[in-house]
């Protein structure tokens, strides 16, 4: 082929279509992949939808609290009343994201609201309950639980399985927990022997304490800021 040839028309288009194709070919490398607009619409629906990662929350000790039940026995006990006893919440926290719930109790704190009998009586009964008889306070001064594990059984009941370490004796613990008006209450029984108590008896054992006390917990989350 001479060189008049290769400079003719034909040669010109055989350029310019090559060009165009280079060309297009550059433009569809640049693009970005992916990028088609309803998919970024739903991308970005996603994120928006998606619910915020729940963080840790400290629990409101002024409005949480562990009430305590403790009833009488024995042959004289109609002369005896059963005892309440109000234990607020030292230190707490929620982790919603992982699950996890952790209580301090301070058995100093506890106090002795029984609505039978005197100031004094009510002071005698704390005592008792704060020293080496019961709680023994002095030697054990927190009592903790600490989750393990929680279930949700429905939108607003979960079971809660941890452990309750109280008079320096660590026992596994179940609770079924309900989320009301943003607190969380649950109740449980238990034998203090199975903490290393012994009830308490006053009159030769003809009144008692039973073994069996009730808590009842009613636990706030602290509002954020």
């Amino acid at each position: 082929m001479t060189d008049s040839a290769k400079c003719g028309p034909e040669a010109f288009a055989v350029s310019q279509h090559s060009f165009r194709w280079r060309k297009n070919c550059a433009l569809q490398r640049e693009r970005p992949r992916h990028c088609h607009p309803m998919k970024v619409l739903r991308i970005t629906l996603a994120l928006v939808a998606m619910p915020a990662v729940a963080q840790q929350a400290a629990v409101d000790t002024v409005h949480s609290q562990v009430t305590v039940r403790v009833y009488k026995s024995g042959l004289f006990s109609g002369l005896a009343h059963n005892h309440v006893v109000k234990a607020p919440i030292a230190s707490g926290s929620l982790d919603a994201e992982h699950r996890l719930a952790q209580l301090t109790l301070n058995p100093m704190q506890m106090k002795v609201t029984d609505p039978e009998g005197s100031d004094s009586e009510r002071q005698e009964i704390e005592s008792t309950m704060k020293g080496p008889q019961v709680l023994d306070a002095e030697r054990f001064p927190s009592i903790n639980f600490q989750s393990q594990s929680i279930v949700a059984l429905a939108a607003d009941r979960y079971q809660v399985t941890g452990e309750l370490k109280l008079h320096g004796v660590t026992r596994p613990l179940t609770l079924t927990v309900t989320f009301n008006q943003n607190r969380y209450t649950a109740s449980v029984t238990l034998k203090q022997t199975d903490f290393g108590i012994v009830p308490i008896k006053i009159a030769g054992g003809t009144v008692r304490v039973k073994d069996e006390i009730d808590l009842s917990f009613e636990i706030v989350p602290l509002a954020r800021p």
